[in-house]
């Protein structure tokens, strides 16, 4: 049995370690709940340009939701494991978290690398939607969609959709139209048109918007990975004191 003065200065160097790690794991619970945030945001705000690359719904928001609703639960695990003193429970969770910033790390650094090939995929696929544009599959929903948010008409301008197919017969889409009050004889005259329908062409706007939303990805994982080690740090030390402490007792 180690003396008591020696056990005495350790109990609070674990009282200070637990209050600093359940606080860690309260904040790691909230970038869990961030995470989830920005799957749902991802999957109702990007969703039309991932519809663009494929015709089947991208798994990319589920991913984020996925995570974040696994962080949220391994963060309340982390108190449960602090407040109990388990080193077991507390090393579990150093190995859990180790496991996200290493994950996290990849995707910060592929999203980081990858971004401006991905913006030009999406560009180059933007402007194969509207030339095969017919108003009724999900690239041409993806694109009416863009037009709407972004308030814009075409590939460079409006006048793109005269050399579509879909303009000889129908004109320009309804979806480039300032107001509802367009009318299908409008839409077919150009000259009429440039009055009514957003100027502003969608390719630069959509691959602005895309590699800046990346980006924002990207830097958000970087930060949160690197949190990680932190939290990795004091689980260890907390697990090693706590293991010692019980090994001088006996």
């Amino acid at each position: 049995m180690s003396p008591p003065s020696r056990r005495l200065q350790t109990k609070p160097v674990i009282t200070c370690l637990k209050t600093f790690l359940i606080s860690y794991s309260l904040i790691f619970w909230f970038t869990g709940v961030i995470l989830l945030a920005v799957g749902v945001w991802g999957k109702v705000s990007l969703e039309a340009y991932f519809s663009l690359i494929s015709e089947d719904s991208t798994n990319a928001p589920y991913v984020l939701i996925g995570t974040g609703a696994i962080i949220v639960i391994f963060g309340l695990f982390g108190c449960f494991a602090t407040c109990r003193g388990s080193p077991w429970m507390l090393k579990l969770y150093a190995m859990f978290l180790t496991l996200v910033f290493l994950a996290e790390l990849v995707a910060g650094i592929s999203g980081f690398i990858f971004r401006h090939e991905i913006k030009d995929k999406i560009g180059k696929a933007y402007k194969s939607a509207v030339n095969t544009y017919n108003a009724t599959d999900n690239k041409s929903h993806a694109v009416d969609t863009l037009q709407r948010k972004l308030h814009c008409c075409g590939t460079n301008n409006f006048t793109d959709w005269r050399t579509t197919e879909y303009f000889k017969d129908n004109g320009i889409p309804v979806s480039c139209c300032k107001s509802d009050k367009c009318s299908p004889e409008t839409l077919k005259d150009l000259d009429k048109a440039a009055t009514e329908v957003y100027p502003t062409g969608c390719f630069s706007l959509v691959t602005n918007m895309l590699e800046a939303n990346l980006g924002v990805i990207a830097g958000v994982s970087f930060g949160i990975a690197f949190f990680q080690v932190i939290g990795i740090f004091l689980a260890c030390c907390l697990s090693r004191y706590i293991t010692n402490n019980q090994y001088e007792m006996v």
